[in-house]
């Protein structure tokens, strides 16, 4: 399940288990009420694994630019280029304004951390576009 306040990275660590059939899980909330909302479905869902993204900027109307507050069709899209599979992240991103705008944003990240061999590394490989929080 897709967290923006999981303590675990969704990175190459996972794609054996998603390989293996596991889903990947996205809620479609509001930021201001995302704690809350998650806090419920993990409540009634234990046995989902909280995953958080890599570091990447917003290209939607409402957070355009902000690091990390994804729509949620744009955190779809990073799991899917996580995995590997660029061509169905395009798709996905596709119908919305914003989708093309949002790979373009975040090209070199994005390759970046397709390239990660494991979830420590790609943790890493975000301070290299980002700056590390104190």
């Amino acid at each position: 399940m897709l967290d923006p306040l999981a303590g675990e990275i969704l990175g190459p660590d996972d794609i054996p288990e998603i390989k293996r059939g596991a889903s990947i899980v996205a809620l479609d909330c509001s930021w201001k009420k995302c704690d809350v909302s998650f806090e419920d479905v993990k409540i009634k869902s234990p046995k989902l694994k909280p995953r958080t993204l890599p570091l990447l900027l917003a290209a939607n109307e409402v957070s355009w630019g902000k690091p990390g507050r994804l729509s949620t069709v744009e955190a779809l899209a990073v799991c899917l280029i996580l995995i590997n599979e660029w061509e169905q992240a395009k798709d996905i991103l596709q119908p919305f304004k914003f989708g093309g705008e949002f790979l373009r944003l975040n090209k070199e990240p994005l390759e970046a951390y397709s390239h990660a061999k494991s979830n420590a590394e790609l943790i890493e490989l975000q301070w290299e576009f980002f700056d590390k929080p104190d």
